[in-house]
């Protein structure tokens, strides 16, 4: 049974509406019922009331009491009793008040029937109930009209099934999914403006008939205290579930987010499928993006970006887009797309006020992946470096050291010499970027132990941005010119912490090394790196970072100030230190960095960025 954050089974829905009406001052409940009203109901005299409901689990647009019932099968009919309510959307410009189920479960008779008689005492000019097509929803509902209808009251009923999903709908008809929000939206304008019970039914009557919305998930719900409602492989998806469970029409595998909207858009306006939306190029749409519980807030974007651009090219104006979670399965990780025709006058209702504290306040207007970009400010010019020569070749010792040859080369290529030493650079950060991309997944693997389990990724997006500036133009030979070149490609592209670290580190050696050609001045540069690496990222040696790897390293660098040192020599034994470093890692407590949140007895293994600059001190001395 999958753990949830609650109180007690038998009460999370009740602890939920309790807990959304404590924090909103607009809303209010109905003594002995769980029936959430807006709080100013003295408004609402002369006005129609709205009313909707159903159970709980599918907030922000629903709350309510929960009971223990099995989880819902796949094989579960698409008309029978789960349902949904509206808690979220109870304020001025949306309903009049909700009324609260169990989980996926109808409300009862009683308080629905409560409700209705609560907003006649406060002068509404009649009611107008807004219903799931969820067979419990229709009878719950529509037996607490007949009862208002026996007592005088002018009661209605619009039944919405938005459902795309099946080509060839049962007898119950399409389920009321997410595009009931858009129904509570238009309702709630109309009524707001005065509108009659007749003009209300009638419009939301027909904006339900152009609205559409399937679904697709990754992973089923569970209600607390019971087992998942059902089971997908690591490599499924579901297209056209239930907000319920209920079982889809089609798995498939995992497709990409592009893909997979592509795929649902298809099925929803699919000419052989009875539940179809029809659209046309030139149709205007409200495209509502709704997360189903469990999707990420990145993944969300991705899916809204890719819609948008999908209906684009088929000619269809986005005339407003809405992303995020209107209507929720629980944890449920998935997304359901909304799509309803729109004219102007829907558009305006749309777009009117509302205090109803789940719907979006947006700016008015279209949405679209063609928005002009803002032109990104030119750069400012650069202080001149101040190199030796002529600042286009990589400053050797005057007489290089035999211990500079490479074997099969001629006798003028050194890995510090004139003229060759673009080539030279080139095959290092070449080496270097193999290195890292070749050891990417261990790089994650090792810190999926201390958080995100990126640093492979990073690493990897450093490699494959330095391959793109070397593509694009010859890198610089002389040292300052090449660190700084480095550090605005990191900086840039790298992203993380990490990036910023090496880019500190790369600024500060360039700057040491303006004017400098000799041995000594590569130690300097390094101990000017270490140092801009201590002042703004506040790690030290032995706090179980990447320093640490640097730290040693430029430790056995510092030889290279002693008269006739040899580079390789040196080099070499800095590798050796930085590896032992990067080693010794593994047992050392987190002192900084995202590690120092973790546990020691969780630290199993060496840090990764300790590790990757030991690999890159390695590729270069390679």
């Amino acid at each position: 049974v999958p753990k949830k954050l609650v109180t007690t089974v038998s009460g999370c829905a009740d602890d939920a509406l309790a807990g959304l009406v404590a924090c909103n001052p607009g809303l209010r409940l109905l003594q002995g019922h769980r029936v959430v009203l807006r709080n100013d109901l003295a408004a609402i005299r002369g006005r129609v009331a709205l009313l909707s409901g159903g159970g709980s689990g599918h907030e922000p647009a629903h709350a309510g009491e929960t009971h223990p019932i099995p989880p819902v099968p796949p094989t579960h009919g698409h008309g029978a009793q789960p349902s949904s309510l509206s808690a979220g959307y109870v304020g001025k410009g949306m309903l009049t008040g909700v009324v609260a189920g169990a989980v996926f479960a109808s409300p009862s008779v009683g308080s629905v029937l409560a409700a209705i008689r609560a907003v006649r005492q406060a002068g509404a000019a009649g009611v107008l109930l807004i219903v799931k097509n969820y067979t419990g929803d229709r009878l719950n509902f529509g037996m607490a009209l007949e009862r208002a209808r026996a007592e005088g009251a002018d009661v209605r009923m619009v039944v919405v099934g938005d459902d795309c999903a099946f080509a060839k709908p049962g007898k119950a008809g399409r389920r009321g999914i997410c595009g009931t929000v858009l129904i509570h939206k238009v309702a709630g304008a109309l009524a707001e403006a005065g509108a009659s019970l007749d003009e209300i039914e009638k419009k939301v009557t027909a904006a339900a008939k152009v609205t559409g919305t399937l679904g697709l998930s990754l992973s089923p719900c569970s209600i607390p205290g019971s087992k998942p409602s059902f089971q997908l492989a690591e490599d499924e998806m579901e297209l056209g579930l239930g907000i319920h469970g209920e079982a889809g029409v089609r798995r498939m595998k995992v497709q990409p987010a592009d893909k997979a909207v592509e795929t649902m858009l298809k099925h929803m306006t699919d000419p052989s499928n009875a539940s179809r939306l029809s659209l046309t190029p030139g149709s205007s749409v409200v495209l509502v993006v709704n997360n189903l519980g469990g999707l990420s807030c990145l993944e969300l974007g991705i899916v809204a970006g890719a819609a948008v651009r999908c209906l684009e090219n088929q000619g269809i104006c986005i005339a407003r887009a809405l992303v995020g979670s209107f209507m929720t399965a629980l944890e449920m990780a998935g997304v359901s797309l909304t799509l309803m025709l729109v004219d102007e006058e829907l558009v305006r209702l749309i777009d009117a006020k509302t205090t109803a504290m789940a719907w979006p306040n947006l700016l008015a207007g279209p949405a679209t992946t063609r928005r002009e970009e803002v032109p990104a400010p030119a750069e400012g010019p650069r202080k001149p470096q101040d190199e030796t020569g002529t600042g286009t070749e990589l400053p050797s010792l005057a007489t290089p050291p035999s211990c500079l040859s490479f074997p099969g080369e001629g006798a003028g290529m050194h890995l510090l010499s004139a003229g060759p030493g673009t080539a030279r650079v080139r095959r290092v950060l070449e080496r270097v970027c193999s290195t890292l991309l070749d050891m990417q997944e261990k790089l994650n693997e090792l810190d999926r132990g201390a958080g995100d389990g990126d640093c492979g990724h990073t690493h990897a997006r450093a490699a494959q941005a330095i391959r793109g500036w070397m593509r694009s133009r010859p890198p610089p030979a002389a040292p300052a010119q090449l660190l700084s070149g480095l550090a605005d490609v990191v900086l840039e592209q790298m992203g993380g912490s990490s990036g910023v670290l090496y880019g500190l580190f790369l600024t500060a050696a360039a700057r040491s090394l303006r004017g400098r050609s000799d041995l000594p001045a590569w130690a300097d540069a390094v101990d000017a790196g270490i140092e801009a690496m201590q002042r703004y990222g506040g790690a030290a040696p032995g706090d179980r970072t990447m320093l640490d790897s640097l730290f040693a390293a430029a430790q056995a660098l510092h030889s290279l100030r002693s008269p006739g040192a040899s580079l390789l020599q040196v080099l070499e034994a800095a590798v050796q230190s930085a590896e032992a470093a990067a080693e010794a890692t593994r047992h050392m407590e987190a002192g900084a960095g995202r590690a120092s949140y973790v546990r020691s007895s969780r630290l199993e293994q060496p840090d990764p960025g300790a590790v990757a600059v030991a690999a890159v001190l390695g590729a270069v001395l390679e």
